[in-house]
């Protein structure tokens, strides 16, 4: 485990330049202490990693010196060909690429490794696009790619949902986001904060002959993260209090979000036959009428008053219709 880590961190000096020991630290989920004494170890082993004091210090490996403990170990292997995604990398135009890399890294391998990592690929498939959707038509994606590769401004034709549905935008890209089976842009609008925009929206484009800069520190992981949960945070309006069977609970658990299910399991008994009263978030009265109907007669709605009567009247309607 040990002679793994060392590895590691020599491997991310080589890779990546000067790092303090906070950094190696969270990189590797040791403590920094544990660097300071692996960092000792190397030296002691003659490899050339020199320190440097101060807020903008840190170690680093003397120029030129480059380690060849590059071998891969069987783990490594299969991670590496498990990552592949042949289907978004030729949505991006690199499909070729993506193969030519494989068959290099194959044939880099050892033969018992080249024979898991065969193994690996028969047995593994990854498809990204959500159930029952149609894989969207992107055909904007590789020249959007290849903005955000070169870090070159576009000007867009964009089609949204509020008025004007068509707006001309002058976009500085930072990032692709494959989420579901749908590609998005991370970018900037003329200097503005950055937002998101579904590339399948992009009605034409332009590659302007201007150079971006993404700010400085920008993670779009990070970014990713907080504007899903933004999303998610703006996407309830309300809350309803229900009362739901053990049947329903299972129901739900297959078609419901975390945020509902989390509710659900907060909820109390409300009877003996195991019943629970729980108050759930929803988007609107009519996304949860159908969302709630699904269920049947494995829920009540208790509250609010307006989402009862709805689900009251559909009730009505289809009692009617099937005599």
């Amino acid at each position: 485990m040990r002679a793994s880590r060392l590895v590691s961190l020599l491997l991310l000096l080589q890779n990546r330049g000067r790092m303090t020991a906070a950094e190696l630290a969270a990189e590797l989920d040791v403590s920094a202490r544990t660097v300071y004494r692996d960092v000792e170890s190397l030296l002691a082993a003659g490899i050339p990693i020199y320190g440097e004091p101060g807020h903008d210090g840190g170690y680093a490996l003397v120029d030129g010196y480059r380690t060849r403990l590059t071998g891969l170990t069987a783990g490594e292997a299969e991670a590496l060909f498990l990552a592949g995604l042949p289907g978004p990398a030729a949505d991006l135009g690199l499909g070729s690429l993506l193969t030519a890399a494989e068959l290099k890294l194959e044939a880099a391998l050892p033969t018992d490794l080249r024979q898991q990592a065969r193994r690996l690929r028969e047995r593994f498939h990854l498809d990204a696009p959500g159930w029952y959707q149609r894989a969207e038509r992107v055909p904007h994606l590789p020249e959007v790619a290849a903005a955000v590769w070169q870090r070159q401004a576009l000007q867009v034709r964009y089609r949204r949902w509020q008025e004007p549905t068509r707006v001309e935008r002058r976009l500085e890209p930072y990032g692709i986001v494959l989420k579901a089976g749908r590609w998005y842009l991370v970018a900037a609008a003329d200097g503005a904060a950055p937002r998101t925009y579904r590339i399948s929206q992009i009605l034409d484009l332009r590659l302007l002959d201007e150079h971006v800069v993404p700010p400085a520190g920008f993670d779009l992981a990070g970014y990713w993260r907080q504007h899903t949960h933004q999303l998610q945070e703006r996407l309830w309006q309300g809350r309803a209090e229900i009362r739901i069977s053990p049947a329903g609970v299972d129901r739900l658990r297959e078609i419901a979000v975390p945020a509902v299910l989390d509710a659900v399991a907060a909820g109390t008994a409300d009877d003996a036959t195991g019943w629970r009263r729980a108050v759930i978030p929803i988007e609107s009265l009519t996304h949860a009428e159908g969302e709630l109907l699904r269920l049947g007669a494995q829920v009540e709605v208790l509250a609010p008053a307006a989402l009862r009567d709805r689900i009251a009247a559909t009730a009505r309607e289809l009692a009617a219709v099937y005599g």
